[in-house]
């Protein structure tokens, strides 16, 4: 059975979060400690790839609690996120039970007394078994504690965004044929946002707020060395810097966190030993997604603005003298 654990301190929080393999800057841990001291739901907005949904599932493993994920999507309504009634289970259970209806109601004297009858079974037809729950009812109905993932809630109507709020103020759910269905245990809640729409007011008052960005060089470097041991140090670090020139250019889709580490995996699977020119053209698709974007960096290494493959690491380290600026 997996022991639920509690964050004992914002150290400690980044200490079981790093044994996840998540590196967690003080921000992100200071906020993560506070939401579940405060039994509050964590908001987190920044940029696709970011770490975001990640940091829900390190959260998940350090606690012990299953993850529940909801994702978002156009469209997405109460009957996707919450519980369907599955209409069609129930008129097959009442045609396999005809027989035993029949036998219970041929002695009822009138309508009312069968009706009575009828109603002291209406547990059978009108149970859980016949509830679909989705990822909010089972967050609330879950046995064990659970972390309820709500990824890309800037993807949902502002309608659905409302019926949200509703649910996880008190964490209890009415239905209408069952009554009202309240949490066994309070989930940790963590919701995030690309920042496609703005969010409302109401929803930013109820959570706690974390900005999560671009790292800087060293806290990327740190993520790569981490995630991709058998990259060699100095590929680790010319993969970060390189990726952190592209995010200053104006780019369609700047290279995320995640990219940056498909990347050093994909020159680990080539057994590259330097970013040289066949190199970053048969490879730079990994980091960037659109055409344009392609075409764009590809004029710039041209014109000599790349990081120059035989620099040393003490050369690489210093800022690369012998670099020429990104335009």
């Amino acid at each position: 059975m997996t022991q639920i654990r509690a964050f004992g301190s914002i150290e400690d929080t980044k200490q079981i979060l790093c044994e996840q393999q998540y590196i967690a800057s003080d921000e992100i841990a200071t906020t993560t400690y506070l939401s579940q001291q405060l039994g509050k739901p964590l908001l987190c907005e920044g940029p696709a790839g970011v770490g975001k949904t990640e940091l829900a599932k390190a959260i998940a493993g350090a606690t012990g609690r299953e993850l529940i994920r909801l994702q978002c999507y156009e469209g997405l309504d109460e009957t996707k996120a919450l519980y369907e009634w599955e209409y069609a289970k129930q008129l097959l259970y009442t045609q396999l039970l005809r027989d035993k209806l029949q036998e219970t109601l041929k002695d009822a004297g009138n309508l009312t007394e069968a009706a009575d009858r009828l109603g002291q079974e209406e547990d059978v037809f009108f149970s859980m078994r016949f509830l679909l729950q989705r990822p909010l009812l089972r967050a609330i109905l879950s046995e064990k504690p659970t972390v309820l993932l709500v990824d890309e809630i800037d993807r949902a109507d502002a309608e659905f965004e409302a019926f949200l709020l509703e649910v996880l103020s008190d964490f209890q759910v009415s239905v209408p044929e069952l009554g009202t269905l309240v949490a066994v245990h309070r989930p940790l809640v963590l919701l995030t946002s690309n920042n496609t729409r703005e969010l409302s007011e109401a929803l930013k008052r109820r959570c706690l707020y974390l900005f999560i960005g671009y790292p800087n060089i060293e806290q990327e470097l740190d993520v790569v060395r981490l995630k991709v041991p058998d990259l060699s140090p100095k590929l680790a670090r010319q993969v970060v810097e390189l990726v952190q020139k592209l995010r200053e250019m104006e780019l369609r889709k700047s290279p995320s966190i995640s990219e940056t580490l498909d990347w050093a995996r994909s020159l680990v699977a080539l057994n590259a030993n330097s970013l040289d020119k066949k190199t970053l053209d048969n490879t730079l698709s990994v980091l960037l997604k659109h055409e344009t974007d392609l075409r764009k960096v590809k004029r710039q290494l041209e014109r000599g603005s790349a990081p120059d493959p035989g620099e040393d690491d003490d050369d690489w380290q210093q800022g690369g003298k012998r670099r020429a600026r990104w335009n």
